[in-house]
């Protein structure tokens, strides 16, 4: 799969996706991230891409041509899904994530200052897309995390096939607890069950611990989660256990 950045902080975008997995998945030509600097594609001497807002008001508004120019450059086939990160657009969650990395190709437009003429979107976007209902200095962070969890679900990524599939929000709920050595610290000890070598008690406990989690921290995830009579079991068990609180 292609990310192509549309930003005027490559060098910020271009560390984080040359390390970890990341880095990893690009050289192995499993993802390919690119950068385009918009600032490239304005025309004049001084490289402007911002200009004062008409009507007046506070702050700068990135200007139509540099960025209509810079998605340009980037035409071909097959053509690209391209998204604005906006705080006004669809919350990102885990199923659009899946959604996006059944895509070839994502263009991802960063905005700076108050924001993108408003002809950019209505000649170029096909779909805004916000983390969350906060306001950032610009798009690149959010642009990261778009790539990083759109790549997490493109085979082989992870190395194994079912790493991503534990993750939280991947079945709906949030994920289990997590244990590795030593077995106790500071008088906090491991759960006998992840010790004892019975598979099947260890991941009903995990379904369980995750059920709990979700139920505390989330409850409204478990209206939409496709829940079995064995969850529906465990949940009662839950909620029969002093207030449900998860152990410690």
């Amino acid at each position: 799969m292609i990310f192509d950045i549309l930003t005027l902080l490559p060098e910020v975008c271009a560390a984080y996706v040359k390390a970890s997995i990341l880095g990893r998945a690009q050289k192995a030509g499993l993802i390919e991230v690119r950068m385009t600097n918009i600032r490239d594609f304005a025309f004049d001497r001084h490289r402007t891409v911002d200009d004062a807002p008409y009507g007046g008001g506070n702050g700068m508004v990135m200007k139509v041509e540099p960025l209509v120019a810079a998605l340009e450059s980037l035409a071909g086939n097959p053509r690209p899904r391209i998204v604005l990160m906006a705080p006004q657009g669809r919350p990102f969650d885990q199923e659009m994530a899946a959604e996006l990395a059944g895509l070839e190709r994502l263009v991802i437009i960063c905005g700076r200052y108050e924001g993108i003429d408003e002809r950019v979107r209505k000649l170029a976007v096909d779909q805004e897309i916000s983390l969350g209902d906060f306001v950032l200095s610009g798009g690149e962070l959010p642009a990261l995390a778009v790539v990083d969890a759109v790549s997490r679900l493109i085979p082989g990524v992870l190395g194994g096939e079912c790493s991503a599939s534990a993750d939280s929000f991947s079945d709906g709920l949030l994920e289990h607890p997590h244990y590795t050595r030593p077995p106790e610290f500071r008088g906090l000890g491991v759960p006998e069950v992840l010790t004892s070598g019975n598979h099947g008690a260890i991941e009903r406990w995990r379904r369980k611990e995750s059920l709990r989690r979700t139920l505390i921290k989330r409850p409204e995830l478990l209206e939409k989660a496709p829940l079995g009579p064995e969850d529906h079991k465990l949940l009662a068990e839950i909620r029969g256990e002093t207030d449900g609180a998860e152990p410690g």
